[in-house]
């Protein structure tokens, strides 16, 4: 296992935070398979696209022959962590996290290799552990300490209440670092002060630290919150192949890019090719049906994927396009942008009007949105143009003659 630039470039590529970078690097350099762990606690009985970005990055280090360790927190589960919440969260039965630990087993290895997986429990070590253990545990580290942490820190500055036995949730996710003897922990940004206490615990017990590489938390489909069914903007990798495609080609191009360096299995040089070719006049949403089609394929089959992209462009052409619209034609020069070419076919009355009325998310290509005025559409192609909610267009695009 020879560890080369483009290897490491493609394990950070996605990641928020890596510490200590410098550590990952010599890590990767000991050419030996390394433990890569990553806890999910068992709360919810689905996993969104969301989850999947950690779990994309899991892959990654599979593919380049390393030990990846899936460790459901079932015992953490029933401790409830605030993470990100200014409450105590609430914590579940046992039956709702062995319930949803099967669910989570059954859907992870839609993305991870099984062959190459090793599924553990927390509960395997943390039930025999008596109260002496815990209480030595515990002593590691003080109440100030835990207070650094950010949404303990608010609480106790705004006098919101901390229950006692939230203190001990980041030392025994901390603990299972020690148990699994981890090289390298993965987690949300949220989580940052769970895993670095990972890394003083095996100090601690002698350990060689772990590297902590924190993957960002996604945004929704509405682009703003992050990716949660609570909020009902998430793609669950367990919906239906229409469900899926029809969701992904609803989000914007802005937010397509960030989906697919953050989701794609594509590498960093053909992401960036995609883009090279978009700015040169490419559709946007060319690239999101790859990416849609991608995307249903590795939770459905390609076979769906292809069914879905032709429903859908049928489902388009039934919804916007008129049987009876009239096609046109419009002689254009290879660098006339999509705001000049409104200007010409007078579906706006200015440049000025087409750039602010794209802005405004009021323009659509072929039924999808577009925010880029400077879009050049290829030649020799029929596109539907749609400004607001009554201009509509059936254009020809052919290059003018010289």
């Amino acid at each position: 296992m020879v560890i080369e630039e483009t290897v490491c470039n493609e394990l950070l590529r996605g990641c928020e935070e890596v510490l200590p970078e410098q550590e990952l690097v010599k890590k990767l350099q000991k050419n030996k398979p390394l433990k890569i762990k990553a806890g999910f606690d068992p709360t919810a009985p689905d996993l969104h696209l969301g989850h999947t970005v950690l779990l994309n990055k899991l892959r990654q280090f599979q593919n380049y022959g390393h030990e990846v360790i899936f460790l459901i927190g079932d015992f953490t589960a029933m401790i409830g962590d605030p993470t990100g919440k200014n409450v105590t969260r609430m914590p579940l039965t046992r039956e709702q996290v062995a319930e949803n630990a099967k669910t989570y087993q059954h859907q992870v290895f839609k993305i991870l290799d099984i062959e190459k997986t090793t599924v553990a429990f927390n509960s395997q070590w943390l039930n025999p552990m008596s109260s002496a253990d815990l209480i030595r545990l515990a002593a590691t580290h003080t109440v100030a300490r835990m207070l650094e942490r950010d949404d303990f820190h608010k609480r106790y500055t705004s006098e919101q209440p901390i229950a006692i036995h939230e203190f001990l949730y980041p030392l025994i996710q901390g603990y299972d670092s020690v148990e699994l003897k981890a090289d390298i922990e993965l987690g949300g940004t949220d989580q940052k002060f769970n895993l670095l206490m990972g890394r003083e615990l095996q100090k601690h017990y002698g350990m060689e630290p772990q590297v902590v590489m924190m993957t960002p938390l996604i945004e929704g489909l509405d682009g703003v919150k992050k990716m949660s069914k609570s909020l009902d903007n998430y793609i669950g990798i367990n919906e239906s192949a229409q469900m899926m495609f029809g969701k992904l080609m609803s989000i914007s191009d802005e937010l397509m890019w960030r989906y697919i360096n953050l989701l794609s299995f594509k590498s960093g040089a053909d992401i960036a090719q995609m883009k090279k070719a978009v700015a040169e006049g490419l559709n946007p949403r060319d690239v999101k049906i790859d990416f849609a089609k991608e995307i249903v394929t590795r939770f459905h089959d390609k076979a769906q994927a292809e069914d879905e992209h032709q429903a859908f462009i049928e489902r388009f052409q039934k919804k916007v396009v008129p049987d009876d619209l009239e096609l046109h034609t419009a002689l254009c020069e290879p660098n006339t942008s999509i705001a000049q070419l409104l200007k010409q076919v007078d579906l706006t009355k200015s440049t000025s009007e087409s750039i602010r009325l794209i802005k405004q998310g009021a323009v659509k290509i072929d039924g999808e949105k577009i925010s880029n005025s400077a879009l050049l559409l290829p030649l020799e192609k029929t596109y539907i143009i749609q400004v607001g909610k009554h201009r509509l267009v059936k254009l020809r695009l052919q290059a003018a003659k010289h």
